[in-house]
């Protein structure tokens, strides 16, 4: 009950557009254990798909660290190359590091949605407080906004990125 309390605050003060609405729609229900059975059940399939994803993107990690050379064996390979297949090897090596960063990045985010879930705020809108749909979260699982809310925000980017230029 005090992180539902305390979302209902968070959202009211973050944008003052929770209408009570959504925010019973999260609170216990006089129907008791089938509700509560049902956001227990969801918060467990969550849980799977976001510790699931996790390990997926911990092992495309794991795989990219793998395949990297050692210092030696760089060196060596690189005194046998020619400057346009340093070069290649330089822009080859760069696009490994950007995508490290991606991958590690994107760790980070379904990280925050496990700390989310473990408070209670994870699957529902920061903006208007609905619950994200399971399709939505399965394909972003660190989302965190509904579509609807999201299609707007991105709307706003556009408009705005639009005026810069003019």
């Amino acid at each position: 009950m005090a992180n539902r309390e305390r979302l209902k605050k968070k959202k009211t003060a973050a944008s003052g557009r929770v209408s009570t609405k959504a925010v019973a729609r999260h609170q216990p229900s006089a129907r008791g254990t089938a509700a509560g059975s049902w956001r227990t059940s969801r918060r467990e399939g969550l849980s799977r798909m976001l510790t699931m994803k996790r390990q997926e993107v911990m092992n495309q990690i794991g795989a990219s660290i793998g395949q990297s050379l050692t210092a030696d064996q760089q060196r060596r390979l690189e005194a046998s190359m020619d400057m346009g297949d340093q070069a290649l090897m330089d822009v080859d090596r760069e696009l490994g590091i950007s995508l490290l960063e991606m991958r590690n990045r994107k760790r980070q985010l379904i990280d925050e949605a496990l700390a989310r879930l473990a408070e209670g705020t994870y699957g529902l809108c920061a903006e208007c407080g609905v619950e994200i749909s399971e399709k939505r979260l399965a394909v972003v699982p660190f989302a965190k906004l509904c579509v609807d809310c999201q299609s707007r925000q991105e709307l706003l980017e556009k408009i705005e990125k639009e005026e810069d230029r003019d």
